[in-house]
């Protein structure tokens, strides 16, 4: 029992330290002079120079992943530690499960880099859109606010706040490296459904603004880990919707 517990304590401390390292690293790489691969807005930019250097955006957004998300997946990442810590490759397992949970996130992060490439190019070819380009801005807003009272919304945030309903559905120890990974996968698919619009926010601020990371990092934690999390989707959503509506008036004033 002590060997366990000491285990149990070695495992979130290595943890922690990974999580720690990727928000110290974001916030050093944020203060370089290669700060610009973590804004979006110069992805087109850069590309145009030489379509290679898309690779460093795709490492900032990986960072910041591991800086934000995985903070948000402990309680079931500890879980399915408890449920293998009996087999000898029990730590390959956790790495297999963190590993297609990350996998999840890094492929929504190439869709949006591909989808902001296009709204750029879009933009540079309609006038009225290159002119008023804050509409974008405020339109995630509005999206990020209506989609906190979707159905959807509610049952991924379900899935996601039930660790072990989640694992025990999925676990059988058959081929554990295939469903460590496939628990992973379908872990951050569901994350991924209750917190991507977010995460689209997180995209327009940029991955170098520490403050927003935070910020939004912390919602989404409590949204999915606190017993009463569920309460601030409501009001989260109205303010999204209302913070939309003040850049559309500020516009137009």
């Amino acid at each position: 029992m002590l060997q366990s517990s000491r285990n149990d304590k070695l495992f979130f401390v290595l943890l922690a330290a990974l999580i720690a390292l990727a928000w110290v690293s974001l916030l050093a790489w944020g203060q370089s002079p290669y700060s610009r691969f973590l804004d979006h807005e110069a992805l087109n930019e850069v590309t145009g120079e030489d379509v290679r250097l898309l690779v460093f955006f795709a490492a900032g957004w990986t960072v910041m992943i591991f800086a934000m998300m995985l903070p948000t997946t402990m309680p079931l990442m500890a879980l399915f530690r408890n449920i293998t810590s009996e087999r000898p490759n029990h730590l390959a397992l956790v790495g297999l499960l963190a590993g297609g949970y990350l996998s999840v996130w890094m492929a929504f992060g190439v869709v949006v880099h591909l989808a902001d490439l296009g709204v750029h190019e879009a933009s540079e070819k309609v006038a009225w859109l290159d002119t008023n380009d804050w509409v974008i801005g405020a339109g995630t807003l509005l999206l990020a606010g209506v989609y906190q009272f979707t159905p959807l919304k509610y049952h991924c945030l379900d899935k996601c706040r039930s660790p072990f309903s989640f694992i025990n559905a999925r676990w059988s120890g058959g081929n554990e490296p295939a469903q460590s990974f496939r628990i992973g996968v379908d872990h951050g698919i569901f994350c991924l459904g209750c917190c991507w619009t977010l995460m689209l926010l997180m995209f327009g601020v940029g991955a170098g603004n520490i403050g927003w990371m935070f910020l939004l990092g912390g919602v989404m934690g409590i949204e999915k880990n606190m017993p009463w999390g569920r309460r601030l989707s409501t009001p989260l959503g109205l303010t999204l919707i209302g913070s939309a509506a003040l850049v559309t008036l500020v516009h137009y004033l």
